[in-house]
């Protein structure tokens, strides 16, 4: 396993990172057993690096998580959570007030069996009103982090623009840490025409979705995907022929991800799966076939950056 330095937090992240988001069943129901095995065999095998949301499974992911993390000494993981996005009984609600960003902290804190976190994110600003997110949600965590509750702070959200946009609007410093998803990928490298920007802040980049939502696995594209028909089809095809030179296009979208941008920190993977888990670390360790890639992008050609609203 690689470990990069995670902008100036000092937080040294390995390059593979496990997203606890499957241990909420948010893509299917898991058995919660073999979900807290998923967490160990990646703390295991180097993985050091684990976020994980409220939001997720409705407080379920955090949960769960927590009955692992009780079992493994705090000085073997890095824990980032976030704060303004919830749900309830199977419907969204969203919160960014700097009241309600104090009260989660301490509430993940408790699901989590820890008494700090290492990083605290303010989830998916698009839903937010950005500038109470820059006037409230923001000042309410950094005070938290001087407090020595939360070691760092940072935003994460689908759309570049928005992450820099905070940066831009907020005192130096305050960001020590960017998540972005789903945009550097086999399908989609616009979070490189943001890199220099937030590096030349200083600030750690967190890539997060491979696999781009499912979009790049024979398993095919899931029915909630929020992308367009014509991309779904190109990922598709590239899938297939992946499929028949013997090379799983979830393996080859792994290494793209983990191993083709030094800037980038650490990418996030998700499965309540442990042998999942074993096999997304093995892709790393392996040389990626960059004709392979090239073939990929031509396969997906005019779909390539084309874009979706999250929700």
């Amino acid at each position: 396993m690689i470990y990069n330095y995670l902008g100036k937090t000092g937080l040294k992240v390995s390059n593979l990172g496990f997203g606890a988001s499957s241990l909420g069943g948010v893509f299917r129901n898991i058995d919660e057993g073999e979900a807290i095995n998923a967490v160990f065999t990646a703390v295991e095998n180097g993985i050091n690096f684990i976020d994980v949301s409220p939001y997720y499974g409705h407080y379920k992911a955090e949960t769960v998580l927590g009955k692992a993390l009780k079992e493994i000494p705090r000085d073997r993981f890095i824990l980032s959570t976030k704060v303004g996005r919830y749900g309830k009984d199977g419907v969204n609600t969203w919160d960014y007030s700097g009241k309600r960003a104090v009260e989660s902290v301490y509430e993940s804190m408790e699901r989590l069996n820890v008494d700090h976190i290492d990083l605290i994110n303010v989830h998916d600003v698009e839903f937010a009103d950005l500038k109470q997110v820059a006037e409230e949600t923001l000042p309410a965590l950094t005070e938290l982090r001087t407090k020595g509750i939360a070691g760092h702070v940072g935003i994460t959200d689908l759309q570049p623009e928005n992450l820099k946009w905070l940066v831009e609007n907020t005192p130096e410093g305050t960001i020590e840490t960017i998540l972005n998803f789903c945009h550097y990928c086999l399908n989609d490298d616009l979070l490189t025409e943001y890199i220099g920007f937030f590096e030349s802040r200083g600030i750690g980049i967190i890539n997060a979705s491979p696999l781009s939502m499912g979009l790049l696995s024979e398993r095919g594209t899931p029915d909630w995907h929020p992308a367009v028909q014509p991309l779904k089809d190109a990922c598709a095809r590239a899938a297939e022929y992946c499929r028949q030179q013997g090379y799983p296009i979830e393996k080859l979208a792994v290494q793209y991800a983990t191993g083709n941008n030094p800037h980038i920190a650490t990418t996030l993977f998700s499965s309540a799966n442990p042998a999942n888990v074993l096999k997304n670390i093995s892709y790393v360790d392996e040389p990626i076939d960059m004709e392979l890639v090239a073939k990929v992008r031509e396969i997906i050609g005019d779909q390539m950056r084309v874009r979706w609203k999250n929700s």
